[in-house]
C-alpha cells in the first residue's frame, strides 16, 4: 500500500511514497517535470536524483545518500515504470525498500 507525505517544495500537496528505509521517505509527484527522477527526505534534508543518470541535487547526510544511491541502482527499472505511471496519473507501485 503506498503511504503519502505532505511536500515541503510544494506546500501541502500530498504526494505518495513509493518506499521508506533507514528513516528515508522516496516518492514521486504525479505528472511532474523531466528528466524522469525521483525525491527522498531524511529529516530536515531532501535531494532529487534523476533515474538515469543517478545526478543528485540538494543537501543529504553522505551515509544516507549512499544508502539512497544503492537502492537507486537497484530499482532503476521499477523507478522508469513508476515514472511512466505518474506522468498518466495512474496509481504507483511501491519499491521493496533498501535491506
Amino acid at each position: 500500500m503506498i503511504s503519502f507525505v505532505s511536500s515541503r517544495n510544494r506546500g501541502s500537496v500530498a504526494v505518495p511514497v513509493i518506499s521508506s528505509f533507514l528513516g528515508i521517505a522516496i516518492y514521486m509527484y504525479y505528472n511532474d517535470h523531466s528528466p524522469a527522477h525521483f525525491h527522498a527526505i531524511y529529516g530536515e534534508y531532501e535531494v532529487v536524483i534523476e533515474i538515469g543518470s543517478g545526478v543528485v541535487s540538494g543537501r543529504f547526510p553522505r551515509r544516507a545518500l549512499r544508502a539512497v544511491l544503492e537502492w537507486h541502482e537497484l530499482h532503476q527499472s521499477e523507478l522508469l515504470e513508476n515514472w511512466q505511471l505518474a506522468a498518466q496519473k495512474l496509481p504507483m507501485m511501491q519499491i521493496e525498500p533498501l535491506e
